[in-house]
């Protein structure tokens, strides 16, 4: 008998279970809430946003995918503006999983953000790997999401994370190798990454590029040329 026989054994066939991940979600959404609740009026707006994609990020794990989302873009606009780029992207990663209409629109505009500004590696492999999930086995654009995740993972992981990180996007490109091309061997995959180009930064960067902007069409919410003028290399 399972825990879920034990629970109806005792309370009857007609009592609801409510699964024990779930209850401390809820328990723990309420507590933020709360907290947001008895903030002072005169606490930051970023503080105050801050407490709200904890509730978004909360939501979406209790599967509310439509508050989950209102929640996360009200709070966007608050980090673009502070210039919060690190949770912006948290915000847009909510936003894609909400699965809403304008979510795949979200998810390329996260993954701008996330390459072209210095935030957490591991944040932007999983934006990446967003995009490797979301092409289908044959196109390449999931190869250049895979790359350009083992790229950022070696180039901007701490040392405590370097190994771990980069081992991942390994592992990433070869499931991607495998789907796209039967790749098996460590010679197949040297030239299925010469044929791709995959091995310059220069050359899978810009394709990435051309991805996002699939992603995206013209519904972007910031101005990219705005924000490449206060890169300090642009």
């Amino acid at each position: 008998m399972s825990e879920q026989d034990i629970d109806k054994s005792l309370f009857g066939n007609d009592a609801p279970l409510i699964d024990t991940d779930t209850k401390t979600l809820q328990d723990q959404l309420q507590s933020f809430r709360q907290h947001l609740a008895e903030l002072p009026a005169d606490v930051s707006e970023a503080d105050r946003a801050r407490i709200k994609l904890d509730i978004a990020e909360t939501l979406l794990a209790l599967d509310d995918k439509e508050q989950a989302w209102n929640t996360a873009r009200e709070v966007l606009d608050v980090f673009l503006q502070q210039q919060m780029w690190q949770q912006a992207v948290e915000s847009y990663n909510v936003l894609f999983q909400s699965d809403q209409p304008a979510s795949l629109s979200a998810l390329g505009q996260g993954v701008w953000l996330a390459v072209t500004f210095p935030i957490a590696a591991d944040t932007t492999v999983a934006m990446l790997q967003h995009i490797v999930e979301e092409t289908p086995d044959d196109s390449d654009g999931g190869a250049v999401a895979a790359m350009a995740a083992h790229y950022i993972a070696d180039i901007r992981s701490d040392d405590d994370d370097h190994d771990s990180l980069t081992f991942l996007t390994q592992n990433i490109i070869g499931q991607v190798a495998k789907r796209h091309s039967n790749v098996n061997t460590q010679a197949e995959m040297d030239m299925w990454i010469a044929r791709l180009q995959l091995n310059d930064p220069n050359e899978f960067l810009p394709r990435l590029g051309k991805v996002i902007d699939v992603l995206v069409g013209d519904d972007w919410w910031y101005d990219r040329d705005k924000l490449r003028e206060s890169l300090p290399i642009h």
